[in-house]
């Protein structure tokens, strides 16, 4: 079943491939960028002549998940060019390597900008719609960096598991107005993708030299994550964007909260099963159980009789 979906963060790797495919798939794709008019027009460009070239419905909006108003004026344009807005693929993100003291409180509190309050502000942004129809689907683009917690990313990974917490009780609040949520945990990628390339350093020098012993660790980290990949195996971001599309692709009520695509056989899965198990007997024992579970247009018929 086709719908209209927003993805933040889609000038390149995950959240680029992922409009492709989903637009592929026949779903109305509105691609957010921040600057399409400027350092992100070819980007821009490329994207429109694919919906041209290959017929799909696949749209650019401007989104600055760092800004309230950018988030609130791209859902209004979605809104009134379709009516409606179905998904939002939370998939903006930046990363940072380095050592966690030579980040400034600065560093750390943009990075977090970024990689939690830009969900919350499209959150914010989207669910009055969501809530007024009572359906709708928010996915999240985590990472197995929350559960396994590598070294020289400690912003990234604790932005990353601020993020998912976020999520997680965001789903408890919104499963009763028929919301459904997924997390999906990418493992780490060393090609398709300009995370590594782009990615923030510390901004202190002066406290860099103390940690310069580790420094041949740090330099070899991207090869050392490669090593990780099984021989032959392709390890490519289109994984991430063909389980997004594959998820997207089941009936409301029935997507997985959580989906790990990992090449690196990080163990992420069997963590994940643990803390579920232990979250919902937690969450039950409260009296809270029916938060666990989204309300679907059938358990609001069956309210009704």
């Amino acid at each position: 079943m086709s719908s209209t979906v927003l993805i933040t963060g889609a000038a390149t790797g995950i959240g680029n491939l992922t409009a492709r495919a989903l637009a592929t798939a026949g779903h109305t794709v509105y691609a957010s960028l921040r600057d399409i008019e400027g350092r992100n027009s070819a980007r821009v460009k490329d994207l429109l002549e694919l919906s041209l070239r290959a017929g799909l419905d696949l749209r650019v909006v401007e989104l600055d998940v760092q800004s309230e108003s950018s988030a609130e004026a791209a859902v209004a344009a979605i809104l009134d060019e379709t009516g409606r807005l179905d998904t939002v693929v939370h998939n903006a993100g930046h990363l940072y390597i380095g050592y966690v003291e030579a980040f400034t409180p600065g560093d750390v509190q943009r990075l977090f900008d970024i990689n939690v309050l830009g969900i919350q502000r499209v959150n914010r942004a989207v669910l009055p719609h969501m809530r007024s129809r009572r359906s709708g689907t928010l996915l999240y683009v985590g990472s197995t960096t929350s559960v396994v917690m590598p070294p020289f990313m400690g912003p990234y990974v604790a932005s990353k598991v601020a993020a998912d917490a976020l999520a997680q009780v965001t789903a408890y609040e919104v499963n009763h107005l028929g919301i459904e949520t997924t997390i999906v945990v990418p493992g780490p990628f060393t090609q398709g993708t300009d995370h590594f390339p782009n990615a923030s350093h510390a901004g202190d020098e002066k406290r860099k030299p103390a940690y310069s012993a580790l420094d041949p660790l740090v330099a070899g980290y991207e090869q050392a994550t490669s090593n990780l990949f099984t021989p032959g195996v392709d390890a490519h971001p289109r994984a991430v964007a063909e389980e997004i599309t594959r998820i997207l692709a089941l009936p409301a009520g029935t997507r997985p909260f959580r989906s790990v695509v990992d090449f690196t056989d990080a163990g992420v899965e069997r963590v994940n099963e643990m803390l579920r198990r232990a979250q919902e007997e937690f969450i039950t024992r409260l009296g809270l159980g029916e938060l666990l579970h989204v309300r679907t247009p059938q358990d609001e018929r069956a309210l009704d009789l």
